[in-house]
Parts: C-alpha cells; structure tokens; sequence
C-alpha cells in the first residue's frame, strides 16, 4: 500500500507551499500597514447640538479637533456643553471605528487561516 500511494481526488492548491504562504502573509501584512497608513490621513467629522460642537477624529481615532459655536459660549452651560462635547466625540469615533472596518475588514478576510 505504501509504494503505489496516488493523490487521487487531491489538489494542492496553488501557493499552498510554505513558501506560497510567506509571501501570502508578506503581501498581506504590507497591505495591512498601507491600509493603517491611509486610516491615519482620513478624517471624520461629527455633530452634536445642530452643529454647535463639531469633533474631528482621524481613520486611527485620534482625535484632531473641537471647535464650539462662539454663539454656545454667550449662554454657556457647562454641563449642557460637556454632553455635547461628549456626544460628538463618540459619535465621531464610532464612525472612525466604521471607516477602519470598511478599509481593513476586506483585508482581514484575506487571512489564510
């Protein structure tokens, strides 16, 4: 049984070697480091209060900008103005966190596993 052993039915696929694999991976993980690179330049912006408080959050959620209305600041509220800080700022990072799954999420789903 040993000598005339055939590979009936069984392909390997191509690239399948180890060396097919590294350069899968190698090729993946240059992808995967443009992708973060490209994330890190887009910006999202969102809006609390009708567009009194605006935050601005980069592809890699940080954080590059508040701007505050100079219309809020003449009857200010503070606790009224930290929620909408606050609003903002996590509507502005889900969408950064939406944004990095729509450009990587194509490149995870490449992962020979």
């Amino acid at each position: 049984m040993g000598k005339g052993r055939s590979n009936r039915g069984f392909q390997r696929p191509a690239g399948a070697g180890s060396g097919g694999m590294m350069q899968q991976l190698q090729q993946l993980q240059q992808q995967l480091a443009d992708a973060q690179a490209q994330l890190a330049e887009e910006t999202v912006t969102a809006s609390a209060g009708g567009g009194a408080v605006k935050v601005t959050v980069t592809g890699d959620q940080k954080c590059t900008a508040v701007e505050i209305a100079p219309e809020l600041l003449e009857d200010v509220d503070a606790e009224m103005l930290q929620d909408l800080v606050l609003s903002a700022m996590n509507m502005a990072l889900d969408q950064s966190r939406e944004l990095a799954a729509e450009r990587m999420g194509p490149l995870a789903n490449g992962l020979p596993f």
